[in-house]
């Protein structure tokens, strides 16, 4: 098979990695000579540096021959698909082409495992270090590392990559034995541990020691702190593959954060795959719901809310026609309206429409004068998301019932997640 066969399976099989957010647009693609560009391709997924530049990365697997059997992976052992694999110097080669060619910035590189875990993230690494020793690569490096292989092995894929991740895979561990018995939940976190240790060591180890002279009348020069991948570690969850609710799953990830300091934790519908085992649900979750995790996380991570407070319903999971701070300020009513220019920090955060740098900006703007609505329009918050919780001086809310408020903010309809990966 030549390169431009196995480069189609192997991004093509890279596409169920959800540590990009270039998802859930429309079809749209140039076939047959018309137009120009396609949102269907794979290959190249889009990343965010801290500064919050996007970084087109090339995304490939090294194999997906794979010799676990993942219920819900495409690339199971007894999955019936076309089956490839880049050498070392494959993808090596193919990072350098696309580089000098302007079309990326960087490699995210996965793998099914072949012949053991250790041999397989032997590999992965080996692609990191050929690049950035040999090539001198200073572009970005994100790698998808083996939960069971070696110690010493992620302790290697920290020195060459920018950013490790190792997949959670399920929301509970009940989950990960159902659908994927051979994989071990408690090695994946020792794993995430043994990743935190290094990267904090690291940190702490950035933060420098007394300068030193070596040399009489020399000028005082730190030794540069040992690197282990200073964008973190993430990591992925499949969403709707089993029973897991919202509840369950937040609280995964609360304790992912807490315990092991990920970055990220990426959620991934689950998609239907071909000659799935009976098992699985025969429809993908509505994409929103994928959606509402995604804001639930970020209500977990910046705006001080806990994860056993999002959901509130009994069924344990997220409403899906409105946001969740919105549902949870409509389940709250007794806590507004919120005095905009009295309110603490942690109040405003929880009113409906005001992101965390507005709150910021009302901070700031309030030390010097009260503020009335029209303020709030100069610091262009929605109105009409925040006003029904918000009293200023010039604007008290009516009582209004939770049906008026959520029919009245309502979104759009999101499309449903058949569109992307049919």
């Amino acid at each position: 098979m030549n390169i431009q066969g196995k480069l189609a399976i192997l991004a093509d099989a890279a596409k169920y990695d959800a540590s990009c957010a270039s998802s859930g647009t429309e079809r749209r693609d140039s076939l047959g000579g018309r137009g120009l560009g396609s949102t269907e391709g794979m290959g190249i997924c889009h990343s965010y540096a801290p500064d919050g530049r996007c970084i087109s990365l090339l995304k490939i697997l090294l194999t997906n021959f794979c010799q676990y059997d993942c219920l819900y992976c495409v690339n199971r052992v007894t999955s019936n698909v076309p089956r490839a694999r880049f050498s070392v110097d494959e993808v090596v080669q193919l990072t350098l082409d696309f580089y000098r060619r302007n079309c990326i910035e960087g490699l995210f590189l996965s793998s099914g495992i072949i012949q053991s875990p250790d041999y397989t993230m032997e590999q992965v690494v080996e692609v990191a270090r050929v690049l950035r020793e040999e090539h001198d690569f200073r572009g970005y490096i994100h790698l998808k590392t083996i939960p069971d292989a070696a110690p010493e092995l992620l302790a290697r894929a920290g020195r060459y990559a920018d950013r490790l991740s190792i997949n959670i895979e399920l929301p509970t561990e009940t989950g990960l034995a159902t659908l994927a018995p051979e994989k071990d939940a408690p090695a994946i976190k020792r794993s995430m541990a043994r990743l935190r240790v290094h990267i904090d060591d690291a940190k702490e180890a950035a933060k420098g020691d007394e300068a030193v002279v070596s040399m009489p009348k020399s000028r005082p020069k730190r030794a540069k702190a040992e690197r282990f991948a200073p964008a973190g570690q993430s990591t992925q969850m499949i969403v709707g593959a089993d029973a897991a609710d919202d509840r369950a799953i937040l609280a995964t990830s609360a304790q992912l954060y807490g315990s092991y300091r990920l970055r990220r934790v990426y959620y991934s519908a689950f998609s239907p795959i071909p000659d799935a085992a009976s098992s699985l649900p025969l429809k993908p979750p509505p994409l929103v719901r994928e959606h509402r995790l995604y804001q639930a996380d970020w209500l977990m991570r910046f705006y001080g809310f806990g994860h056993e407070e999002i959901v509130a319903s009994d069924d344990g999971l997220l409403r899906l026609d409105v946001d969740p701070k919105l549902a949870w300020a409509l389940a709250h009513r007794e806590r507004f309206p919120v005095d905009l220019n009295r309110a603490p920090r942690e109040l405003l955060l929880r009113v409906p429409g005001l992101g965390a740098k507005a709150v910021e900006r009302v901070l700031a703007a309030r030390r010097v004068r009260r503020l009335r609505s029209d303020d709030l329009k100069r610091l262009s918050v929605p109105l009409g998301k925040a006003l029904p919780f918000l009293l200023l001086p010039d604007h008290k809310p009516r009582v209004i019932d939770d049906a008026q408020v959520a029919a009245a903010l309502k979104p759009a309809p999101v499309q449903v997640q058949a569109a992307l990966f049919a």
